[in-house]
């Protein structure tokens, strides 16, 4: 009689935590496909794109003109005095170093400038996501972009949040 009561006991949970998870709704959402159709993302690749542009035409500028004065202190070579030519080899590699540390610096400008972009963007798409799941009654939204999970046959909220978001 106990190991009865024990089984049915056990089988209305099992039927009650079934039902419950039954009632939950789960959708999907492929996020970077939503923040790069985003207008703000957009703008900053392009932001950011021009920057590199600027900071790569500057690091250029300098890589010619340090090849210039290599050629030309090349060519007066045999003309200089050994102390000459050595102070000059190390003019040569101070501005290499310099040209070297620029590279990093405007790589970390890039990298800073697009990292404080794209967090106020995400943080968007992200409140657009909770409100449109809210608006739609769903508890879980699993982000698709993610291969995590093997079928996505399920609720796709992207369009409703491009919807929400006015983007087309």
């Amino acid at each position: 009689m106990k190991n009865l009561k024990t089984l049915l006991l056990i089988a209305v949970l099992t039927l009650g935590f079934n039902t419950v998870q039954a009632q939950n709704k789960i959708a999907h959402v492929n996020m970077q496909e939503l923040i790069d159709a985003m207008p703000e993302t957009i703008a900053l690749n392009a932001e950011i794109n021009k920057l590199g542009k600027t900071l790569n035409d500057d690091i250029t500028a300098a890589e010619t003109a340090l090849e210039a004065k290599y050629k030309k202190y090349q060519a007066e070579g045999a003309s200089q005095t050994k102390e000459e030519n050595e102070k000059r080899s190390l003019e040569l590699e101070q501005d290499q170093r310099k040209i070297n540390l620029t590279k990093q610096a405007a790589q970390k400008e890039i990298n800073d400038k697009s990292q404080k972009g794209i967090e106020p963007i995400i943080k968007k798409a992200n409140e657009a996501v909770k409100a449109v799941a809210k608006a739609q009654g769903i508890q879980y939204v699993i982000d698709s972009s993610i291969p995590t999970f093997v079928v996505a046959d399920g609720t796709n909220l992207l369009p409703a949040v491009k919807t929400h978001l006015n983007i087309k």
